[in-house]
């Protein structure tokens, strides 16, 4: 799809679709995601152009099919996947992205650890149609055995090299900053961040500024040259309910802020990472929080999680809030499958993960009440009601389990077309008892037609 379009801009300095929605320009890619978003061209340019949207599309991935994040659109999900330093199959690895694409992840991050991390990363952006996000230091730190000892230097060339491979989004830890370190002291979990946890150890052994806030320029290079969408890392958020909305939070959401401005000013599109655990009664001033300091950059949260006592639940417990966040303006939510805090995600688990995150997204697109978005569930519900259960199941967000489960008790292709199922039985469902109901609201209302004309002839 993208070939052709990607050509004409090979001697563009900057590639960056916002860079594009400045000058007027709406790019074929604008067109395609109007047209899937239901929006108008125009409109999809002007929010790029303010940053208020963003389309992650790296100019070498050419297996790309175009989609947005912003506030203005529908709420996307993200799953992620990748190899840990326990765990490495690059066929394991494709399974998930399989499973990812399957069941309707909107972006899919590689948070490869372990293995060949190039051969795994070029082998799942090749494979893939959506956007591929990854967190290049977790790379960077492989070629080092002391955080202290990684340079600069190497830092970037992780980062040059990834772009090249076609990666369309970044997780940059750029606001964590030296002098934040102290405030994270009165948590119970401190610095949950794996990437923020390695700025922070770097800093204080070499006892320097983070580089990637003071080489921020060179950053911004690579993505103007590649179209490499920022995704402004969240390296000091919460770990659990008790450390949520800290002053180590909200300063690098302040230091977050800055850097998103810096970015727009060289035409760089950026969305902002937002918390992982968060109360209830917080999410929603978080998510307006981060929608002030960050100009209205599009905010994308893991989770958050609404309570920390759930191990091997916390698909449910991270969904609840991704549904309030995305209800209050979050643009993109990023998955939590049930191994969370316990182990790496197999396919089954990433399956998990997605559903339960594409419930959250509709749910709040639903709130958010977005043009023609409950569609699908009046017609999921008719077909309910006519007994319709293959349509149900066309229907469904995971067709392959509201199959499975109906054919648990009633295995018959028969009852493909039964009007009951095994929770009534054949004789008291409600809806087939309701049929009746339908039939005396029939009769009434034809009466009083009849009657109403009477009465008509009888004025006459």
């Amino acid at each position: 799809m993208r070939k052709n379009w990607v050509e004409k801009r090979k001697n563009d300095s900057n590639k960056s679709q916002m860079h594009y929605a400045r000058q007027g320009i709406i790019t074929p890619e604008m067109e395609y995601i109007a047209g899937v978003e239901d929006l108008k061209s125009e409109f999809v340019r002007s929010e790029v152009a303010r940053g208020r949207m963003i389309i992650p599309a790296n100019v070498n991935h050419l297996s790309l099919v175009p989609m947005c994040i912003g506030i203005n659109s529908k709420c996307k999900i993200n799953a992620n996947i990748g190899s840990s330093a326990v765990t490495c199959s690059l066929d394991e690895e494709l399974k998930k992205l399989e499973m990812c694409i399957k069941y309707g992840a909107d972006t899919a991050m590689d948070l490869s650890t372990g293995g060949n991390l190039d051969e795994i990363r070029t082998a799942i952006i090749q494979k893939s149609p959506i956007p591929i996000g990854t967190v290049p230091i977790y790379q960077a730190i492989q070629y080092v055995d002391d955080v202290g000892k990684l340079t600069v230097d190497k830092i970037f060339d992780v980062i040059e090299k990834q772009a090249e491979q076609g990666v369309d989004y970044m997780t940059i830890h750029a606001g964590v900053l030296l002098e934040h370190i102290p405030l994270v002291s009165g948590r119970i979990t401190g610095i949950v961040s794996r990437g923020g946890s390695i700025m922070a150890e770097w800093m204080i052994k070499n006892d320097k500024q983070n580089p990637l806030y003071t080489h921020y320029d060179r950053l911004l290079e690579i993505c103007k040259k590649h179209d490499v969408s920022l995704s402004l890392g969240d390296g000091l958020r919460p770990g659990c309910t008790h450390d949520a909305s800290d002053k180590a939070q909200f300063a690098e959401l302040d230091t977050l802020g800055e850097l998103t401005k810096k970015a727009w000013e060289e035409n760089v599109q950026v969305m902002i990472e937002g918390p992982g655990h968060v109360p209830m009664d917080q999410i929603d001033m978080n998510v307006k929080k981060q929608i002030e300091v960050c100009h209205e950059a599009p905010f994308y949260v893991l989770g958050p999680l609404v309570t920390d006592i759930a191990p091997g639940y916390d698909h449910i417990t991270s969904a609840i809030g991704a549904a309030l966040a995305g209800w209050s303006g979050a643009a993109m939510l990023c998955y939590v499958t049930p191994k969370e805090h316990l182990g790496l995600p197999n396919p089954n688990d990433v399956r998990e993960g997605i559903i339960a995150y594409k419930i959250a997204a509709h749910a709040a697109d639903m709130a958010r009440h977005r043009c023609g978005v409950n569609k699908r569930d009046d017609e999921l519900s008719r077909a309910r009601y006519r007994f319709d259960w293959n349509k149900q199941f066309e229907l469904a967000l995971d067709p392959d389990r509201a199959r499975e489960y109906h054919d648990e008790t009633l295995p018959h292709e028969y009852f493909k077309s039964a009007e009951f199922c095994s929770m009534c039985g054949p004789k008291f469902c409600s809806m087939h008892i309701n049929r009746a109901v339908d039939e005396y609201n029939e009769r009434l209302k034809k009466l009083e037609e009849q009657a109403k004309g009477e009465q008509e002839l009888t004025k006459v």
